[in-house]
């Protein structure tokens, strides 16, 4: 890009949609074992919902978009954020989620880190940050 000229006035990420098959259960999981909080839950159009969640005080939230045509278990690419992935990591595995057995360490130069998947599936990934 050349000068200063600005191309767009995007701001933001807003939402990240993640693929489920059954929108209750992965509001129960999000909500329930993760700790989100409900953003948006409403229709729009006939039988179609959309549903928003999201950590409390983050600014994206992840939509939990009902898909029969597309496949879940995915790897979202999603990074979330922690100031304790230990205390995460066994929050969630007392929790019975789908978490890897251990931490990822990587050394000093790298956060703490660990992966879970939601009930469908879908795969995400818990990084410490200072």
């Amino acid at each position: 890009m050349t000068g200063t000229a600005r191309r767009t006035h995007l701001t933001s990420v807003h939402t990240v949609a993640v693929p489920v098959t059954d929108q209750d259960r992965a509001l129960a999981f999000y909500v329930g074992v993760l700790g989100c909080e409900v953003r948006l839950d409403g229709s729009y159009g006939p039988g179609a919902r959309w549903l928003e969640v999201a950590p409390p005080g983050a600014a994206t939230t992840l939509a939990l978009v009902r898909r029969d045509d597309a496949p879940s278990g995915v790897d979202t690419g999603i990074r979330l954020a922690t100031r304790d992935a230990a205390a995460d990591h066994a929050a969630l595995r007392a929790a019975g989620a789908d978490v890897d057995p251990e931490l990822i360490d990587m050394g000093p130069q790298v956060p703490p880190m660990f992966t879970f998947r939601d009930p469908d599936g879908n795969t995400l990934v818990v990084v410490q940050l200072a």
